[in-house]
């Protein structure tokens, strides 16, 4: 009896700390753009204007992000279809899974980026550093 409920004490601690939560009914692309931001404590928001600052075009920047997203541990591409790629970004320590988005929006000229966080009230804006690493990997300085 007591191996079983040490057992159980276990089981429940561990699902503790694999805190997923729901997927955001905003994810996609709505009129031509990534939602906004619903809280900025735990939601970070980026537009790029690539062809004014690159020549580039956002497509293409998409495209370049995309091994660097992949070689980004705990972040697993989900969906990929076109101008649109959305990923799930896991934490090591606790397993909670944040939403990073992007969206070549080439009518405009600018790759928007989001990332936000399934729960919580605060992020410890790691939301915010995991854009400005994406920005950075795509060359860009930081008034860019």
């Amino acid at each position: 009896m007591i191996y079983l409920l040490q057992h159980l004490a276990m089981m429940l601690s561990l699902a503790l700390f694999h805190i997923v939560g729901p997927v955001p009914m905003e994810l996609g692309v709505h009129e031509g753009a990534l939602a906004v931001c619903p809280m900025p404590a735990h939601c970070a928001r980026a537009d790029w204007h690539e062809q004014q600052l690159s020549g580039d075009t956002p497509q293409r920047s998409l495209e370049r992000l995309v091994p660097v997203i992949e070689a980004i541990s705990g972040t697993k591409i989900v969906e990929q279809n076109g101008s649109y790629l959305h990923a799930t970004a896991t934490s090591a320590l606790f397993g909670f899974v944040d939403d990073l988005e992007l969206y070549a929006d080439t009518q405009n000229g600018i790759l928007q980026a989001r990332s936000v966080s399934r729960l919580g009230d605060s992020d410890l804006g790691v939301n915010s550093k995991r854009l400005e690493f994406l920005r950075q990997a795509l060359g860009r300085n930081p008034k860019a």
